[in-house]
């Protein structure tokens, strides 16, 4: 299967190139110094578009104080903001002075970002209205690549003035900007409340590692799995908190200490179960140089572990680029009549054959499901074997060509180091972790309140809703238990990942889970980079796409307790 996301952004960047005179926003160039040494510079976007006017002559331009006012609670200081940025803009479009339109190309993308995903509508509308003036001034202005905020999801079912407005309009006023991992996940509002409580907790409240430090491990968990989303959003608040633009560009530039988390970082999104406590003694000993604190160290690895399930998420959702990030504008007028297909799009979006198996796909998981619950109970011993049945079961996942982009791949330290399975076939497998001998609930869920407060409480509860998180639907029927479906999801990524329940039966992963959805959710836990339309359109076709977004939730939540708890474990034999 191919992944054409790698060449399609290489593509793009190029052609914005050669566009602007200044690079994409946000992205890296290199600037050559007094010295004739190349210097890495991270471009935040300010660059001019349109005729040069003189620095005095700009003084009117926007600044990001005043775009900030328009996500004021306060409805009276929005309008007066939205009106000063009117005014601003066409004072820098030079509507009174004939030939002098400038605006620079941060302010551009600032709008193009309003005009698609502000879900204020007197916001949205006006952003959209002042392109179009600059547009007709002759400003070359950007415009959106994509259609939507996925590829794999049709932008008609992420409404940004849908049913789950009230939630987007709360996160605009909140975090500044509506992005595509927000819209998708409001498919699913009751999550996307937790997980934003702790995405606040995590990067901006007070905790023993600063700001800068927080977006920058983020940024190191993402590369991971060439997440160039993740790394442009993380990079931005990087900047934004004082971070130097160097480490942007090479994990040289950064300290040693934060360099010293790469063994734990690359094991933790690819085999966390060879995490030992020695990995930890070498991080916080006394004779550790340079030294974490065990506070510093479980806030580090939260981070990191968050930001790789995360990175399956947006991989397993087919996230598109931000509007104002590389590969999500481009400044070329569009090609009327020349629409080529995605690379993304489903290999049988409408057809009747598919809509068909589809029916008979849900009929028969309905009956496999009753089936379950009515099912006796196995020995002991039975559930012994249908879990090691499953976890080495041969799943194949897909062989994507093309290179990471290089902004995550100068981030990465060994990148050959990825996922292998925990036990390949005919090999002898490490010690399986028992959920009974180290468990969330019993003991992972009281280490990390004791060494970062709060924090074991946010995660809890995120576990708890998207574990209970139910609408008592499937495809097209109502009032549905699906409880044994949603268990069998979880333990199935606990399963790939060593950990064994000692009363559950794992032959209903198999019976409930048919080997499309299993090739899907392998790829999305363990290979997210490889996640392509065709594995995510292959399985549940007669079902929603919220239902696949629910699906990925669950997959991402329970590869972050696993990864969790092996970490977890090593900390607690270090503390003994």
């Amino acid at each position: 299967l191919e992944n054409d996301r790698y060449d399609s952004t290489a593509q793009v960047y190029q052609e914005n190139q050669n566009t602007m005179a200044s690079p994409p926003v946000p992205g890296f160039t290199c600037q050559t110094n007094r010295k004739g040494n190349s210097a890495p510079v991270w471009d935040s976007g300010a660059g001019r578009s349109g005729r040069s006017r003189s620095d005095s002559e700009c003084n009117a331009a926007p600044t990001a104080k005043s775009l900030a006012r328009l996500c004021s609670r306060d409805k009276d200081e929005r309008t007066t903001a939205l009106e000063e940025l009117s005014q601003k803009v066409l004072v820098c479009l030079g509507l009174d002075r004939p030939g002098s339109a400038q605006l620079s190309k941060e302010v551009l993308l600032h709008l193009l970002r309003l005009s698609s995903l502000c879900p204020l509508k007197e916001v949205r509308m006006k952003a959209t209205e002042l392109l179009r003036t600059a547009q007709e001034e002759g400003i070359n202005v950007p415009r959106a690549l994509a259609s939507g905020p996925s590829a794999f999801i049709p932008a008609k079912e992420l409404l940004i003035d849908g049913p789950n407005q009230d939630i987007l309009i709360e996160s605009f006023l909140s975090l500044g900007r509506v992005d595509h991992l927000t819209m998708v996940m409001a498919l699913h509002p009751a999550y996307l409340s937790c997980y934003q409580r702790t995405q606040h907790a995590l990067l901006e409240l007070d905790g023993p590692l600063p700001c800068h430090w927080r977006h920058y491990i983020a940024i190191l968990a993402a590369a991971r799995h060439h997440c160039a989303y993740l790394v442009h959003q993380h990079s931005a608040g990087f900047l934004e908190a004082g971070g130097e633009e160097g480490w942007l560009c090479s994990l040289r530039h950064a300290p040693t200490k934060l360099r010293s988390l790469q063994t734990l970082n690359k094991l933790l999104a690819h085999r966390p179960w060879l995490i030992t406590q020695q990995h930890i003694q070498e991080l916080v000993s006394p004779g550790a140089e340079p030294r974490w604190s065990l506070a510093e160290l479980i806030h580090a690895v939260i981070l990191m572990a968050h930001t790789h399930s995360l990175c399956s998420f947006v991989w397993g959702c087919g996230l598109n680029p931000e509007p104002d990030h590389v590969g999500g504008y481009t400044f070329q007028p569009s090609s009327p009549g020349h629409l080529p297909r995605s690379p993304h799009s489903p290999a049988h979006e409408d057809g009747r054959p598919e809509l068909v198996d589809g029916e008979v796909e849900v009929e028969l998981l309905m009956k496999r499901m009753v089936e379950l619950q009515q099912q006796q109970e196995c020995t002991q011993e039975e559930m012994v074997t249908r879990f090691e049945r499953e976890r080495s079961e041969s799943i194949p996942t897909a062989l994507v060509r093309g290179a990471p982009p290089g902004l995550v791949l100068c981030l990465v330290e060994e990148p050959e180091f990825r996922y292998e399975d925990f036990a390949p076939r005919g090999e002898q497998s490490p010690h399986i972790m028992r959920a009974q001998d180290y468990s969330w609930e019993d003991h992972g869920f009281s280490l990390v309140n004791r060494l970062l407060p709060d924090m074991g409480q946010l995660l809890d509860e995120k576990f708890q809703v998207v574990s209970g998180l139910t609408y008592h639907r499937m495809a097209m029927h109502e009032d549905v238990d699906t409880c044994t479906l949603r268990k069998a999801l979880w333990n199935y990524i606990h399963c790939l990942y060593g950990i064994r329940y000692d009363d559950y039966d794992y032959g209903g992963v198999n019976v409930l889970l048919e080997r499309s959805l299993k090739v899907f959710v392998k790829t999305m836990a363990c290979h997210p980079e490889q996640t392509t339309a065709r594995i995510y359109h292959a399985f549940w076709r007669h079902f929603r796409h919220s239902e696949k977004v629910h699906a990925n939730l669950i997959v991402m939540e329970a590869r972050l307790q696993a990864a969790l708890l092996y970490t977890l474990r090593a900390i607690t034999y270090y503390m003994r």
